[in-house]
């Protein structure tokens, strides 16, 4: 894999190595002077809140159930909103898309409520800007299906058309291994500073042949790589299609979401939360459709002897995506330190299942203790019709959560007001 650098202005702001006090600003302030833009309209497009769109939204989420003292409201309309990064200070959300376009949202009055949606750095030209994570030194990571874009400064940047690019990782996973089935990324910086990455495996069960090269590329894992793309390694495989993954804050553990094999019927099998304790460890697909559900086409291999099992079975085909720790003091105690987890919903199931926020409790040792609904009623029982489809949680610095929701093209906030 290389890792290449992409200049997409005569200058760059800021160079790849880490600089510290009056030698980093002075350095910043003499490669300012050199930066130029692209000439892209300084008209960036934006995102009508239509008033009697937002009305219907709040309509639909009357169906959303949410434990006594929690309350859900409409924080943006975002056309295609997938996973989020919220930045540090200022609280701008930064909203992936499985289409061409990344969002920039913002809250600029703090009423809780966005004022202004508009594309992020339009002057770029993105393919599946899925993935969003930044760091707390104010680096955006945008994942796309098979690059990494690193934008830095990026609340600075953010109000422009052209963004400071300090360079792009491709690729991925191999070219002639693209694919639109299971192609949207998703990324965090673990605690060791490193860049972690998802990478879906593109068939619903791949065929033996494919094993040896998938292995070696982390097609199937979790990637992990220095934040400038170098040293590249995979860091867990015997994943089907994680579409979410987060760290414990506690013991700084890995966790991630998993999605399990289709056509195997309504029942099975279940869909998984699963726990990394160590490197290197296997979570047993494709010999494993979903917990210990064995594959049609791999059933008479013998399995990884030392596969790791779910921590938390979710019900089969919910779709299992976005997920995050919470550590805010808005909610109540219990859910300090849990985890939150959006389930898209199901597609091929002949009685829909999800579209909802599980909740996941855990015990002092850091394992799971329990999985419940938090809420739930994007998806209509008497209708089977979707009204909402959420696809990451994401905690907002005031310590609410916010929800994205890539059906109604919207991002909801679930703040609490008990006692």
């Amino acid at each position: 894999m290389k890792q290449k650098v992409f200049l997409a202005f005569t200058a760059m702001l800021f160079g790849g190595a880490i600089v510290a006090g009056p030698a980093l600003a002075q350095s910043n302030i003499d490669k300012m002077r050199g930066f130029k833009v692209t000439g892209t309209s300084l008209d960036i497009p934006t995102v009508p809140q239509d008033p009697a769109y937002i009305a219907q939204l709040r309509k639909n989420l009357k169906h959303v159930k949410l434990p006594p003292g929690f309350k859900i409201d409409v924080f943006a309309i975002v056309p295609d909103a997938r996973h989020m990064a919220v930045s540090k200070s200022i609280a701008v959300v930064f909203v992936g898309t499985r289409k061409s376009l990344a969002w920039a949202v913002t809250d600029r009055d703090r009423d809780r409520i966005a004022d202004e949606v508009k594309v992020l750095a339009p002057s770029i030209k993105m393919k599946v800007p899925n993935g969003m994570c930044i760091t707390n030194d104010g680096i955006l990571y945008v994942v796309e299906h098979n690059r990494v874009l690193i934008l830095p400064a990026i609340e600075f940047f953010y109000e422009s058309p052209d963004v400071a690019i300090d360079g792009v990782i491709e690729p991925l996973v191999p070219v002639e291994e693209e694919s639109f089935n299971h192609g949207a990324r998703t990324c965090s910086i673990g605690p060791d500073n490193k860049l972690y990455i998802t990478l879906g495996q593109p068939f619903n069960v791949p065929a033996k042949e494919k094993l040896e090269l998938y292995k070696k590329v982390g097609l199937g894992g979790i990637i992990r790589m220095n934040r400038d793309g170098t040293g590249r390694e995979v860091y867990v495989d015997g994943i089907r299609n994680s579409v979410g993954h987060a760290w414990n804050p506690a013991n700084g553990e890995l966790w991630f979401t998993d999605n399990q094999v289709d056509g195997m019927g309504d029942d099975i099998p279940p869909g998984e939360l699963n726990r990394v304790t160590a490197k290197g460890q296997n979570f047993g697909f494709p010999w494993y459709g979903g917990g210990d559900t064995r594959t049609t086409l791999y059933a008479d291999e013998d399995p990884p002897a030392d596969a790791i099992f779910p921590e938390v079975e979710m019900a089969p085909h919910a779709a299992d995506l976005g997920m995050m720790f919470y550590t805010g003091k808005m909610f109540p105690a219990k859910y300090r330190g849990g985890i939150f987890s959006a389930q898209h919903g199901s597609w091929n199931r002949t009685t829909p299942v999800g579209a909802r926020v599980m909740f996941t409790s855990l015990n002092e040792d850091g394992s799971a203790k329990e999985t419940v609904p938090f809420a739930h009623g994007w998806l209509i029982d008497e209708t089977g019709e979707y009204v909402g489809r959420p696809v990451d949680v994401e905690q907002y610095i005031d310590g609410s959560i916010l929800v994205s929701d890539d059906l109604a093209g919207a991002i909801y906030r679930i703040s609490y007001e008990g006692q």
